[in-house]
């Protein structure tokens, strides 16, 4: 059952935050590339190119991020089956994985649909591929927690 709990662990970490990871960081230069084709741009077509491009990638990071919430369930019910929940590494991973869920909910998310509305200030751009860097650094260093775990009697 373990090795099962693992497996969907893993895969649904890969399909789930990895579409939010790559989407994330896409949405950035796309959104100055439409603000800098403007609403009196001479090619129309790639200034609607643009909007519904960051429409579908807001729309990709809103839905993955919700998907992704299996990533820790199958996460503590692993843990749990292998006895390792009071583990540093284990730990330090919860709070890493916490803390990058709220860059995302709180940071990420936001000021995305912000730009897609457009009430968004100057240099949110930039304050956006900073929370997006953030949040994509966050989940690298859960990814090495959770190959190098520590202690581990892997050998790996």
């Amino acid at each position: 059952m373990t090795k099962f709990l693992l497996a969907v662990h893993v895969i649904a970490a890969i399909l789930a935050i990895g579409p939010v990871a790559v989407a994330a960081s896409m949405f950035p230069p796309v959104a100055r590339r439409a603000a800098a084709a403007g609403p009196d741009a001479t090619d129309a077509t790639d200034a609607t190119d643009a909007t519904a491009s960051l429409h579908l990638l807001h729309r990709i990071c809103r839905v993955y991020a919700v998907v992704g919430v299996v990533v820790p369930v199958f996460g503590f019910a692993t843990a749990s089956r292998m006895g390792v929940l009071g583990s540093p590494w284990l730990i330090v991973s919860i709070a890493l994985t916490a803390l990058a869920a709220v860059v995302l909910g709180a940071l990420v998310l936001p000021a995305q649909s912000a730009l897609l509305e457009g009430s968004a200030g100057p240099g949110r751009s930039a304050r956006l591929a900073m929370a997006t860097g953030l949040f994509n650094l966050l989940w690298a260093a859960v990814t090495v927690l959770m190959i190098v775990r520590p202690g581990s009697t892997t050998g790996a």
